[in-house]
């Protein structure tokens, strides 16, 4: 199969006029503290997944942001793609489509297979991982060791409806500060190697589903302004996704800003109470602009998400007001009901 090409613009908005709007969440069910411990097969638990993707269902859900780990396909392909065909069983059949990322350069640069520790008390994401690890990260010579991942899982689904898409690496170059002791020094180059890597590797599978990588930070008001890693990524994507946590006025001029380049828009991560992303407005105003939308979390539990960033340098004790991100506790009822109720309206009428 000849290498095939970035898609042309009417391709990837042909992409986008098949699908219904796609909104929905980052989902990872409660019951795991990270990626390993959703997709292993000891913790990986189909009743909790089930119960929640339920939840997701009712609130009118299209779509899904799902993060895999390079030490399952390691450790356990065959298991590995075993369980991504049952979980895209599991959505599907509730008319909700999945976002799938390959690589996470957020949180401990050193994963460990195997049963996961405790989340940290009061603490948010205590337990996330990189993938890869700062190991094979920041040795270049050792990145091939990751094609047969992307490859493998890619070749295995490349035809699959049930995906929207591949997210190939998310936020690459987080300088990652509650882990900056053992960070990478060369953290941004060399995952901007990798990225680079990971597009190429892609495209040589060339599966009927869009690549993207979201940009997260920086200056998009012009192309040139842009760094390396996002000049990458706007280039390289299919369709454009970003982040965006922060108050309307602003995820007004950098959606507008985006518009330049004539793709699809995802915002792959919104949704942060506290700091002004909030459910109202910013979720109908993501509806009627066109851009598809996943806030950060769904249920509480393990990832402990709904806790701020800032509880890193100091745990919470309590629960915090207002929550970070999430939408429901672990029984399923809201945390606000007239979010919940929002989010209703807005997605029975997209």
């Amino acid at each position: 199969m000849a290498e095939e090409k970035r898609w042309s613009n009417g391709r990837a908005e042909a992409w986008m006029q098949d699908r219904s709007w796609r909104a929905g969440c980052n989902f990872a069910p409660s019951c795991a503290s990270n990626q390993l411990e959703f997709w292993q097969r000891e913790s990986f638990d189909r009743i909790v997944i089930e119960r929640e993707l339920d939840w997701a269902a009712d609130l009118g859900f299209t779509s899904l942001r799902v993060f895999l780990h390079d030490l399952l396909w390691k450790h356990d392909a065959e298991g590995f793609l075993s369980r991504i065909d049952e979980f895209l069983s599991l959505t599907s059949a509730r008319g909700i489509g999945v976002l799938l990322v390959f690589f996470d350069g957020v949180w401990n640069p050193h994963p460990k297979w195997g049963p996961q520790p405790e989340p940290r008390p009061g603490i948010h994401n205590s337990r996330w991982l990189q993938s890869p690890g700062a190991t094979v990260l920041g040795n270049s010579s050792r990145h091939e060791e990751l094609k047969p991942y992307v490859q493998g899982v890619m070749r295995r689904f490349r035809d699959d409806r049930r995906i929207d898409g591949w997210d190939l690496f998310n936020e690459p170059d987080n300088p990652n500060l509650a882990y900056r002791d053992v960070e990478l020094p060369d953290k941004a180059e060399r995952a901007l190697e990798l990225l680079r890597k990971t597009f190429e590797w892609a495209r040589e599978v060339a599966p009927t589903q869009p690549l993207t990588t979201g940009i997260w930070m920086g200056d998009w008001s012009e192309h040139e302004k842009l760094r390396d890693i996002e000049r990458l990524s706007v280039e390289q994507s299919d369709i454009i996704s970003f982040h965006h946590y922060g108050p309307l006025d602003d995820l007004r001029t950098r959606v507008t800003a985006l518009r330049r380049y004539g793709r699809p828009l995802l915002c792959t991560e919104w949704l942060a109470r506290g700091i002004g992303s909030q459910v109202d407005p910013h979720f109908a105003w993501l509806r009627d602009h066109g851009v598809g939308a996943y806030n950060w979390g769904f249920v509480v539990g393990r990832t402990q998400t709904h806790l701020p960033w800032d509880s890193w340098a100091k745990p919470y004790e309590r629960e915090p007001e207002p929550w970070h991100h999430e939408i429901l506790r672990e029984d399923g009822t809201p945390y606000s009901d007239e979010e919940v109720r929002l989010i209703r309206e807005v997605t029975k009428l997209s």
